[in-house]
Formats: structure tokens, sequence, C-alpha cells
């Protein structure tokens, strides 16, 4: 291996379907409540899916946050920005394609992300769910 191929950047191997996925069995795994998944591409260019979590503490918010980013790393994705993380009320983490916004209850009802992007469809998700069915129809 030489010097060039330690620069190329990671390649990612997964859609930004199945990364939002990934993103919220993470979060699921992790005790996230009320997760939902807003399909964002008929409405913006600027992202694919929207990854909506509450956490019931700062140490949670962070945890589910640390996990949901190395699980995404894993899979090639990479994380081209972080902000909330030192609050802890609404962690945002973002993938370009996928965003995660990790909220307590009380910031989520306050910005109400769900009603203000209400024209979005809403990818079903369920716990447990591995997401199979839905990518192939997809």
């Amino acid at each position: 291996m030489n010097e060039y191929d330690n620069a190329m950047p990671a390649i990612e191997t997964t859609t930004s379907l199945e990364r939002a996925l990934l993103a919220a069995r993470t979060a699921e795994e992790h005790r996230g409540q009320d997760i939902v998944i807003l399909d964002m591409r008929e409405l913006t260019t600027f992202f694919d899916f929207f990854v909506i979590v509450s956490g019931t503490s700062r140490r949670q918010l962070h945890a589910m946050s640390e996990h949901i980013d190395e699980a995404l790393t894993q899979q090639g994705a990479r994380r081209l920005g972080i902000e909330g993380f030192g609050e802890s009320r609404w962690i945002l983490l973002d993938y370009g394609d996928v965003v995660v916004h990790l909220f307590d209850p009380e910031t989520r009802r306050y910005y109400a992300l769900e009603d203000l992007w209400s024209h979005a469809r809403q990818v079903p998700f369920s716990p447990g769910d591995d997401g199979s069915a839905r990518m192939a129809s997809m």
C-alpha cells in the first residue's frame, strides 16, 4: 500500500435508504424512541432522508450519536458535520444524503420537524424492522 492508497476516500457501499434504515435501527438498539424516517427526495435536492429520534437523557443522545456514526462509518458513509453535541438537546449528524436528528422530547416538540416537513413521505419503520422488504420495493 502506498501513500496514494491512504488518501483515497472511503467508497460508500450502501444506498441512502439503507443508511437511513441503519441509523434508525442503531438508534432503536440504543433505546431511541419515536423513530421516524422521512423521505425527502421529492421535496429537496439537498438530502434524501431525515431520521428523527428522541432520547431521554444527554448521555443517551451522546451514545446514540456515537453508535450511529460508528455503524454508518463501517458501511462507508462519511459524516460531513455534527451540530449540538455539546448542548445535547438536539444533535444533528449530517451524512450528505442522510441527516440524523436526535432530540430530547421537549426540543423535538418545539421544532416539530415532522410537522414542518409534513409533505414528506414517511418510510415505515417499526422496532426490530430490518427494512429488507421495503428496500426491494423502493
